[in-house]
């Protein structure tokens, strides 16, 4: 089968249309009697030399040099609804932190090799050996100049940290679309770094998982196996921000700015400036903020261009006069297939949502009264309820002292899924003050999941949660207050 295949190893166009013919099958379809080898990278390799016939190599250089085309293999896993996911990020070499230190981007080992790559997308299918794993989807991708903005701004918050002599701070969550992820334990061979005498964690450059699952529907939308960016525009679907304007300030900058404007209002003075209808639910907070931060373009700004890659979550907060929080902050809800399979920490989807930045919109109580006008009986009529001004807005990353503590809480749930103890009362719960708990969200408390144990939908919906407290610790600590 294989030999009547040839691509030229100069075309990036050729290499991309020569590897759609790996798309249905495995290595093994082509070279039958082949040997597997050990770890992660191991299976772009293996392509490299069993499929494309090339010698690998270990410089800065991209994999296919002469056409500068990096080669990645990318996992995906299969969902209850047997929807292709992402599984985790792509990770684009390790840090030297001692060699890195002070590397201009443009001269980086990212910049270097992967602006241009062939992502080939895989099955991953746990105890499978590497040669029968069944490729799914190719994808030429060349960054986008937008893209590329935020990256280098990514990149260079990371070096800063670097040079500071604070690589052991560093967090995936410091940045938008390019990350320095983990790779190992905290402490398994941590690494000397510069202007500092404690070794930081080992960690690598790394698209963000978020990134690749927008790659991802890049194909998908496509209608096709294999897809290229390379030859049109991808059109901006719903960016919060332009070109033109990341040109002159960064995303937060442009963001924290179009908030500040509106500080001090009330969502009634919002809403009338937006020419938006007045609602009394409580999700007017939301609404509010979402019409600031996008000029009222978007009802959630959650699903923007710039959100959806970057994980970016914006949550709008309520601050009683007194400071306190009432309300404890949600999330979505548990997948128990995902925490069921999931061995590791900082490959589960609690972790990135954890890990990545939040965007948080305050509202502060004033001690007054509003007129809210009701409809009523086809009258307009008029209510009183608290008045609550936007007071603050500031982006958050979690510390790595209650990353700790989210891990804990993480394995505490996957123990409770694996033991088939999904009920009421089994997880963290809210008066224990552990920061998070585990309660429902479910409309219904008839909802029901899948038990990933027995395959039967006996599980009941529960989500992720923030404790009220936890909340309120949060802006204290950015207002400078001691805990």
């Amino acid at each position: 089968m294989k030999q009547n295949l040839n691509y030229d190893r100069k075309s990036a166009e050729s290499i991309f249309a020569y590897s759609t013919h790996l798309i249905g099958h495995s290595l093994h379809d082509f070279a039958p009697d082949a040997n597997g080898r050990n770890g992660k990278g191991a299976l772009g390799q293996l392509v490299e030399e069993m499929y494309f016939e090339y010698e690998v190599n270990n410089d800065d250089r991209p994999d296919f040099h002469e056409a500068g085309l990096e080669l990645k293999c990318t996992p995906l896993k299969l969902s209850v609804q047997n929807e292709y996911l992402i599984k985790e990020r792509l990770v684009c070499g390790m840090i030297n932190y001692c060699k890195e230190c002070g590397v201009p981007f443009e001269q980086s080992h990212f910049y270097k090799k992967c602006l241009f790559m062939l992502i080939l997308f895989y099955l991953h299918q746990k105890g499978t050996s590497q040669l029968d794993l069944q490729f799914l989807f190719a994808l030429l991708w060349r960054i986008p100049e937008k893209d590329l903005i935020i990256i280098r701004n990514d990149y260079n918050k990371i070096m800063s940290k670097i040079e500071a002599g604070l690589a052991h701070t560093l967090s995936e969550g410091d940045t938008m679309y390019l990350g320095a992820c983990r790779k190992g334990q905290s402490d398994e061979n941590p690494m000397p770094q510069p202007h500092s005498a404690i070794n930081a964690p080992r960690r690598a450059w790394s698209l963000k998982t978020s990134y690749m699952r927008t790659l991802l529907d890049y194909v998908k939308r496509s209608g096709k196996t294999a897809a290229t960016n390379t030859e049109i525009i991808v059109p901006a679907v719903d960016e919060l921000v332009s070109f033109r304007q990341l040109k002159k300030e960064s995303f937060d900058d442009i963001l924290l700015k179009r908030i500040k404007l509106f500080r001090g209002k009330n969502c009634k003075e919002v809403f009338k400036k937006f020419e938006i209808p007045i609602t009394r639910s409580k999700s007017k907070y939301s609404i509010a903020a979402n019409a600031i931060v996008s000029g009222a373009t978007k009802s959630n700004v959650n699903l923007s261009e710039e959100f959806l890659k970057a994980g970016l979550v914006m949550k709008t907060i309520r601050v009683e006069i007194d400071g306190s929080i009432k309300e404890s902050m949600s999330f979505e809800n548990i997948d128990y297939q995902e925490v069921y399979d999931n061995e590791n920490w900082t490959d589960s989807r609690l972790y990135e949502i954890f890990s990545n930045r939040f965007l948080f919109v305050i509202f502060r109580a004033t001690g007054k009264k509003i007129l809210i006008p009701v409809a009523k009986k086809g009258k307009n009529k008029f209510e009183r309820e608290d008045e609550y001004i936007l007071d603050d807005a500031f982006f958050w990353t979690m510390p790595q002292d209650d990353l700790s503590i989210a891990q804990k809480y993480w394995e505490d749930i996957r123990k409770q899924v694996l033991a088939d103890n999904i009920r009421h009362g089994a997880f963290w719960t809210q008066g224990l003050h552990k920061k998070f708990h585990v309660r429902p969200k479910a409309l219904k408390s008839s909802d029901r999941h899948i038990s990933p144990v027995t395959g039967l939908p006996t599980a009941r919906k529960f989500c992720y949660w923030f404790n009220n407290e936890y909340v309120k610790e949060i802006i204290d600590r950015h207002n400078g207050k001691e805990i």
